[in-house]
């Protein structure tokens, strides 16, 4: 058998292409992007013709994806946590409309934050829609999971949530390939009005939701990544969940655990495997990297059973991801973390790339403002949102995709005139259009500055959706003509670039500024593949 070493992403990327894969759809999100990107760079995957373009949004990938589950195909549909919020509306009423071919929704969250807004626990999601959760604890099992999943998508006709984390994501393992199946053949669902969810039909496919959870609960008892390891030392059991499991077993040399130990790879939790382990043991440790989710179902599970403890009772610490001296010293073992690192070594801060566009649209904008009182300058996500920091401090906010011009235009209705939006050309199509219609519609006294930089930059330079499409839209969802301008981020265009800016914050109503220039970093890739091309 063949045998590759893959990142976690890489590694659901090839489970998915060798268990008959058809399309996949994401928005491209730090830890999740590498999952698309591998299947675009695969030669099996184009000689297979699996469909493998970005969507405009986490939302309408995974409308896409169900789209292509009611067509019979395998699909799945790729985000971080944060994109899940995004894309909850059609995730939710997925559950109860199923699944007709296999669909995988992969959730990649980011414990600690290094790149997100927030910690959020896509298992949380899972629960609330009431569909499976696959949490894989090392590269091997990703891979596995996802001919897994696959199989119990197509066998209870119901769509399959997987929950990765950064350290999983982005580090490397051996993962043994399987041999590769065929891709599913057209097939529409037997029952045509499945997808329809009218109330008279939702109310009937929610019952039959309800009724499948004791046997989504059975299979979590029979599941070979839900495993029970009995240990002589009663006084504690660990329940232990995805990739911490990896963690554990750092503290014991030989990697035997002297304690019974419940790991868990599948949800809903295996209530029977809980049960025994709480009837054998006098106080159970739940190690889980996220939110104290399964720590909370044991307290209303055995309200009368052992101590449980957790990131709850300071066991482990409440936020951020977990390593092996955290889980060293909730064993009562030596605290082993190391010496602090010394004064000398000072941590790099993230910045703008020298030459990137942004610094000099921000050096416009910060003279154009002027005198005008600060905290009117309302940012998205993005390289940008690096605005916030020294030298610029330019912007003063950075709450959520496309969350720039609806705060602004919040700001303005409460009185705060001019405001202002500064919003990436990507981040305004996933999710800034329909602020802009508000907007318009109210015709808001804000100036929105679209960052047209040609490419999604600080994911890796995807295709952005749009490209030489903004002045468009914005013409199409009413911004007069007049007050749509454009500008070249250039030092020599600086005087002439304040000017603009200070005319359209003057304007009482919407006007749109785009400074455009391609990302310095894109254009260097862009040189170097046409070198190699040659």
């Amino acid at each position: 058998m063949q045998k590759l070493l893959l990142l976690g992403d890489e590694a659901i990327a090839q489970g998915a292409i060798d268990a008959g894969l058809s399309g996949i759809y994401a928005y491209p999100g730090t830890p999740s992007t590498e999952i698309t990107e591998y299947v675009q760079n695969s030669k099996c995957a184009r000689e297979s013709n699996i469909h493998s373009s970005w969507s405009t949004n986490e939302k309408t990938a995974m409308e896409s994806a169900l789209g292509m589950s009611y067509a019979g195909k395998r699909t799945m549909v790729c985000m971080k946590h944060v994109g899940l919020n995004v894309a909850a509306d059609p995730f939710i009423n997925s559950a109860i409309t199923g699944a007709n071919g296999g669909m995988i929704v992969v959730s990649a969250d980011d414990p600690s934050m290094h790149s997100s807004q927030n910690e959020q626990d896509s298992r949380f999601y899972g629960k609330f829609a009431m569909v499976p959760v696959l949490e894989p604890g090392n590269q091997q099992e990703a891979y596995d999971m996802v001919h897994y999943g696959f199989d119990f998508s197509e066998k209870y006709h119901i769509p399959v949530l997987m929950r990765i984390t950064t350290r999983m994501a982005h580090s490397r393992s051996g993962v043994v390939l399987r041999p590769p199946k065929k891709q599913n053949e057209i097939r529409l669902p037997s029952d045509m009005r499945q997808f329809v969810l009218l109330p008279s039909i939702a109310r009937k496919r929610y019952k039959n939701l309800l009724k499948d959870q004791s046997a989504f609960t059975e299979e979590s008892e029979k599941s070979p990544f839900n495993v029970y390891t009995d240990g002589p030392d009663k006084s504690k059991g660990i329940i232990v969940c995805g990739l911490a499991y990896n963690y554990l077993l750092e503290n014991f040399p030989d990697r035997i655990v002297p304690y019974p130990v419940l790991k868990i790879g599948q949800y809903p939790l295996p209530r029977l495997m809980v049960e025994k382990m709480a009837d054998d043991c006098a106080e159970l440790l739940v190690i889980e990297d996220g939110y104290p989710i399964v720590e909370e179902l044991l307290k209303g599970y055995l309200s009368r059973g052992p101590k449980v403890l957790g990131r709850l009772d300071g066991t482990l610490p409440r936020d951020g991801e977990l390593n092996p001296n955290l889980i060293a010293v909730a064993l009562g073992k030596e605290d082993t973390f190391g010496l602090p690192v010394p004064d000398l070594v000072v941590n790099r801060p993230p910045q703008l790339c020298s030459g990137c566009p942004h610094i000099d649209s921000y050096a416009a904008l910060t003279e154009a403002l002027g005198k005008l009182a600060d905290g009117r300058v309302f940012s998205d996500i993005g390289c940008y949102t690096l605005g916030a920091l020294k030298p610029y401090e330019a912007i003063n906010s950075c709450v959520d995709m496309g969350a720039s011009i609806t705060m602004a235009k919040g700001a303005a209705d409460a009185g705060i005139v001019p405001a202002v939006a500064v919003i990436g050309d990507s981040t305004f199509t996933h999710s800034g259009i329909t602020g802009l219609l508000d907007a318009v519609n109210d015709k808001s006294p804000i100036t929105i500055m679209i960052l047209d930089n040609g490419t999604t930059a600080m994911t890796g330079g995807q295709d952005s959706h749009a490209f030489g499409k903004i002045e468009d839209i914005c013409r199409g969802v009413g911004v007069e003509e007049a007050h749509i301008r454009v500008l070249k981020p250039l030092k020599k265009y600086h005087d002439e670039n304040v000017r603009i800016l200070i005319e359209e914050l003057a304007y009482n109503g919407v006007s749109v500024v785009i400074p455009r220039r391609e990302c310095i970093v894109a254009i260097d890739k862009r040189m170097r593949d046409k070198f190699k091309n040659k």
